[in-house]
């Protein structure tokens, strides 16, 4: 029995490396966030998600009126229309 073939254990190791860098890649970018336990904890994570999104809103619509203003980025021209014609619509009202 000393004399028989080696066993395929040794051929497994070059896989398992590979399989491992694969799982690595697959891993996403960015800040790792731990979600709060406590209730005032959750309750600012939901205020700041709720502003963050706000903050981000309001500069694409100051970037869409921009864009618009200038002519050549049609990209944002139906974000743009909408919030002129907001702003008419509430220009009325007010007076």
């Amino acid at each position: 029995m000393a004399q028989g073939s080696l066993k395929a254990k040794a051929a497994k190791n070059p896989n398992v490396k590979n399989s491992t860098r694969q799982k690595q890649s697959k891993v996403k970018k960015g800040a790792r966030v731990i979600a709060p336990k406590q209730s005032t904890l959750v309750k600012q994570r939901g205020l700041q998600k709720r502003l963050t999104a706000q903050i981000n809103r309001n500069i694409e619509k100051q970037m869409s009126v921009k864009a618009n203003a200038v002519g050549k980025l049609t990209i944002m021209k139906k974000l743009a229309e909408d919030t002129v014609a907001e702003a008419q619509t509430s220009g009325k009202k007010k007076k």
